[in-house]
């Protein structure tokens, strides 16, 4: 077990011995990742170097059984010297009791510690619950539609792209993954771990925040941390928030400040393999796991789907969509500098000659369709685009129009407006995107003449007329200038600027409730 520390109170203060061996293991630790992640280049250079040969292994073979007895030797100390520390004792009988008796007084002694959380007892399993949406083979995603072939010119396709596959499924296990979720290596995370630990611990003491460990349906252990506030008597208290990171983001330093500052009740979770959670973080393994933190909150907390808000920054944005696509009865979804598709954002960094190879990878492992996910929910939506964001361009940040928080936006409305958003109406709003500056569009909307009460007006009207979902057909028989009005209307209900860049956190004061069309008057 790792070394464990107190959060509140007095720190955790070990003995020499234990202080020092664990000091020697965290180097070596250290070390390994260092040579793990660097081990195609020392390979390729020892066998250059002509070191890979029966004379030259067997020597360095000794000398590594040696290294790793020395470290046998070093461990078993640590052990001793745990043993003799009456506080170390003191945490472990409290662990063996809780896995004993999980009751609430031993669980709330035990988030007292802060330990390698693979020991932690699990808190919730996807086993004790009846979901339709879960089973052993995990939750069901939106699949790219297959190619129609006939059987003779599908198996020749097959053995012809054959080395493609293999390639791909090489490039997504090694470093694809790793390049897309930088958050899921150990070596990152050993240079976060005080961070992380001082986050961990600002969450308990200042928020009273509850460390829970959740199993998925794949067997993974979701690490989450839940801050309650029910009890402060606040209508926000009553809606739970929870946060979906990024691609290098935990729960400890993430997106949960912003909805804990707007006084919120929030569940924030880690992805598989990143902190305490388990698994890799693929997409598949994301969905599961986002699922059990659903069921979750609605089956441990106490929260009902309609008290849930989805909140999600960056790549975070898929588990998010996913999640209102699967319970479209949750309260609203809140997208922050998030995309619609990963393909173009993978592309952009990717020589032009791996085109094909970049779009099967994609697709077949790492198929982020945030848009078409988004699609399928039928509630309230709020997008931020970062005007400066210089991640998900596809050209640089200076270029605002290529900011694929736009292509999100101009899908989701021409699905659910199609009458609204014709040719002339998708040139008025990408102007509106491109405007630079507040003035800018102020005067867009002035030029427009876009009136507010009148486009609220249109679109209740049709809404008391019609209970349908969307897609919706106000807008048909509309004359141009109409259509123009609504589109931006609806553009800017739909969407919110935030001048910064991708990374900088966002002020609970630019975290608004998404627009709702009321059915009563304005």
């Amino acid at each position: 077990m790792e070394a464990m520390k107190r959060i509140g109170g007095s720190n955790y203060k070990p003995g020499g011995v234990e202080k020092h061996t664990d000091s020697i293991l965290g180097w070596a630790s250290t070390l390994w990742s260092l040579s793990y992640y660097s081990s195609p280049i020392i390979l390729c250079y020892l066998y250059r170097k002509g070191y890979i040969c029966s004379s030259k292994l067997v020597p360095a073979s000794q000398i590594v059984g040696t290294a790793l007895v020395c470290l046998l030797g070093v461990a078993c100390l640590r052990g001793w010297g745990r043993w003799r520390n009456s506080e170390y004792v003191q945490f472990i009988s409290i662990l063996e009791e809780t896995k004993k008796n999980h009751s609430s007084e031993n669980k709330r002694r035990l988030r007292s510690y802060d330990f390698d959380f693979s020991y932690w007892p699990p808190d919730f399993s996807w086993t004790e619950v009846s979901s339709p949406k879960q089973t052993k083979a995990g939750v069901s995603l939106l699949k790219p539609e297959p190619r129609l072939r006939g059987a003779a010119d599908g198996i020749l396709h097959s053995v012809r792209t054959l080395p493609c596959h293999v390639v791909s499924f090489l490039i997504t296990h090694s470093f694809g993954r790793r390049m897309l979720y930088p958050g899921s290596v150990g070596l990152l995370q050993k240079a976060m771990r005080n961070m992380l630990q001082q986050g961990q611990a600002r969450l308990v003491e200042e928020f009273d925040g509850q460390r829970n460990k959740l199993v998925a349906c794949d067997g993974n252990e979701i690490d989450t941390m839940f801050v309650d506030r029910r009890r402060d008597g606040g209508r926000k208290g009553q809606t739970l928030v929870i946060c979906c990171e990024g691609n290098a983001g935990f729960y400890e330093v993430g997106c949960m400040n912003t909805p804990l500052e707007g006084g919120y009740s929030v569940l924030g979770w880690n992805h598989p393999g990143f902190g305490g959670s388990t698994g890799v973080p693929f997409p598949q393994n994301e969905a599961n796991a986002m699922d059990a933190v659903i069921q979750f909150a609605i089956h441990k907390l106490g929260f009902q789907l309609n008290d849930i808000v989805v909140y999600a920054w960056s790549i975070g944005g898929f588990t998010a969509t996913w999640a209102a696509m699967s319970y479209p009865e949750i309260q609203s979804l809140v997208l922050d500098a998030s995309f619609d598709d990963l393909l173009p954002l993978a592309l952009k960094v990717m020589p032009d000659s791996w085109r094909p190879l970049v779009q099967y990878t994609v697709r077949q492992y790492m198929n982020l369709n945030n848009a078409e996910q988004l699609l399928k929910y039928p509630g309230p939506i709020l997008l931020i685009r970062r005007t400066k964001d210089e991640i998900i361009t596809t050209s640089g940040p200076e270029d605002i129009m290529s900011n694929r928080g736009n292509d999100l936006l101009l899908k989701l409305l021409q699905f659910r407006y199609p009458k609204i958003m014709t040719e002339d109406s998708l040139r008025v709003v990408r102007q509106w995107l491109g405007a630079s500056s507040y003035m800018e569009e102020a005067s867009l909307f002035s030029s427009y003449e876009v009136d507010d009460d009148w486009c609220v007006s249109v679109l209740q009207s049709y809404q008391a007329d019609r209970d349908v979902q969307f897609p919706w057909t106000v807008g048909e028989d509309m004359t141009l200038e109409g259509r123009r009005q609504l589109a931006l209307f609806l553009a800017r209900k739909y969407m919110h600027n935030f001048d910064s860049t991708h990374c900088t956190p966002l002020p609970a004061s630019e975290f608004p409730p998404p627009w709702r069309l009321q059915t009563d008057a304005p």
